[in-house]
C-alpha cells in the first residue's frame, strides 16, 4: 500500500488532468485509496501491432514518403503550369507516372493519395494500391477536408473533416489505405492566438484517434507556415508551443504514440526574413524542439518541405542526420519531389521515362540525406529553386 501511495503522490503533481479524480497527496491517501478506486484507460485496439508494424515499416532507412495528396484544384494548379486542363484522365495520366516509376520502393516507403487517387487504376486496368504494394510502398490517404476560416481568432484557420470520419476511415481501410494524413496549419504572423493552436492540437488529436481505431496510422501535421519576416527563434518559440499542445491533447485521447508518425514544419526563419539561416543552424533549432517536445516512442518524423526547394529541403534533412536521433528523421516532400518531374513530363507520353528518372533522383537524394550522406554536388539550378508563395493553400 505505501507503493500505491507514493505513485498517487507522484501522479498528483504530474498528471492534474488525468479525470476530475486527480490523486491526493495529502496524509491519509492510502485510506482514500482504499475507497476510492481511479481508473486509467489503457489503449487496446484490434489493430494495434499492425500500427506499430506499419510505422516502423515506414520509419525505415533511407526511406521516405511521397506526397501526391493534392486536391483535385490544386493538382489543376500543377498541371496548368505546364498547359494541361485539370481533368481526371490528366490528373490520373500524372499519378500515374509517379506510381509506377520502376524502383521507387527503394527510396520511398509510404504514399500520401487524394481520394480520387486511392480508388483509380493505371490505363492497364491495374490499382494504384497494388501498384505501391508491389514497391513494399504502404499507400496513404489524406483525410481531412481542409481549412476554413476559425470565428474569434486573428484572421486564423481550422481544420475541417471530423464528422464522418470513422466511416470513411474504414472505407480506406477496405480500399488497401494503411495510414492517413490530416494537416492544419498555425500562422505565426496571425499571433498564432491561444484559440487557434488548442483547435489544431485538439482537431488533430481526435483525429489521430479515430484513425487508429479504424486501422489507419495518423500522421500528425500542424504546419507551422514560411509567412512572415519573424527570426528563427520565434519560430522555434511557437514550435515548441504547438507540439506541447499536440502531444498534451494526443496522450489525453489515448492515441498510442509508438503507431504514430509526425509531419512538422522544419524551424526556419519567416520567408521574408531578411537573413538565410544555413542547413547546420536550421537543423539545430529544429531538433532542439525535437528533443524538448517529442517523446522518443515516436518512430518517425517525417518533414514537410514547405516551399523549400529541392536542394534546399535536401540540406536540411542531410544536416538533421549528421549525428543520431532518438527517431527515424526523414521526409514527407510533395513539391520538392515533384517540381522537376512535372516540368520534365510537360504532359508528353514520349517523356514519361525521362520525367522517372528525374522523380528517382529527388527520391535518391533524400534518401542519401535520411541517412546523413548527401552532397549537393551537381544539382540543376532547376533545384535550387524556391517555391514559396506568400499564403500558398491547397
Amino acid at each position: 500500500m505505501a507503493a500505491c501511495a507514493s505513485f498517487a503522490k507522484l501522479n498528483s503533481f504530474s498528471s492534474p488532468w488525468i479525470s476530475n479524480n486527480s490523486f491526493s497527496s495529502r496524509s491519509g491517501s492510502s485510506s482514500l485509496l482504499a475507497t476510492r478506486r481511479v481508473s486509467l484507460p489503457i489503449r487496446a485496439t484490434a489493430y494495434s501491432d499492425e500500427l506499430v508494424k506499419t510505422a516502423k515499416n515506414i520509419a525505415s532507412p533511407g526511406r521516405g514518403i511521397l506526397a501526391i495528396d493534392e486536391s483535385n484544384a490544386t493538382c489543376g494548379k500543377r498541371l496548368a503550369s505546364i498547359g494541361l486542363d485539370n481533368t481526371e484522365v490528366n490528373r490520373q495520366a500524372y499519378r500515374q507516372l509517379l506510381l509506377t516509376t520502376p524502383g521507387l520502393g527503394e527510396y520511398i516507403s509510404g504514399a500520401i493519395l487524394f481520394e480520387e487517387t486511392l480508388y483509380q487504376s493505371t490505363t492497364d486496368g491495374k490499382k494504384f494500391v497494388d501498384c505501391l504494394r508491389d514497391e513494399n510502398i504502404v499507400p496513404g490517404i489524406k483525410v481531412d477536408k481542409g481549412l476554413v476560416p476559425l470565428p474569434g481568432s486573428n484572421n486564423e484557420s481550422w481544420c475541417q473533416g471530423l464528422d464522418g470520419l470513422a466511416s470513411r476511415s474504414a472505407e480506406y481501410y477496405k480500399q488497401g489505405a494503411r495510414f492517413a494524413k490530416w494537416r492544419t496549419v498555425v500562422s505565426i504572423p496571425c499571433g498564432p492566438s491561444a484559440l487557434a493552436v488548442k483547435e489544431a492540437a485538439w482537431g488533430l488529436a481526435r483525429y489521430a484517434a479515430i484513425s487508429q481505431d479504424n486501422g489507419l496510422v495518423p500522421i500528425v501535421e500542424p504546419e507551422i507556415l514560411l509567412d512572415g519576416d519573424h527570426p528563427i527563434e520565434r519560430t522555434l518559440e511557437v514550435a515548441e508551443k504547438v507540439w506541447s499542445e499536440v502531444f498534451f491533447y494526443l496522450a489525453q485521447n489515448n492515441v498510442i504514440f509508438e503507431g504514430i508518425l509526425l509531419k512538422p514544419s522544419m524551424v526556419t526563419p519567416g520567408a521574408e526574413h531578411k537573413e538565410k539561416a544555413s542547413p547546420e543552424t536550421i537543423a539545430k533549432h529544429t531538433l532542439t524542439m525535437l528533443r524538448r517536445r517529442v517523446p522518443p516512442a515516436v518512430p518517425g518524423i517525417m518533414f514537410l518541405s514547405g516551399g523549400q526547394s529541392e536542394v534546399e529541403a535536401t540540406l536540411n534533412l542531410n544536416a538533421m542526420n549528421q549525428s543520431p536521433n532518438p527517431w527515424h528523421v526523414s521526409f514527407s516532400y510533395a513539391r520538392a519531389l515533384q517540381n522537376t518531374v512535372l516540368k520534365t513530363w510537360q504532359g508528353r507520353p514520349e517523356n514519361v521515362e525521362a520525367a522517372q528518372k528525374s522523380l528517382l533522383v529527388r527520391a535518391k537524394a533524400n534518401s542519401l540525406a535520411q541517412l546523413g550522406r548527401y552532397s549537393a554536388e551537381g544539382e540543376s539550378e532547376e533545384a535550387k529553386k524556391g517555391m514559396f508563395v506568400k499564403g500558398y493553400t491547397y
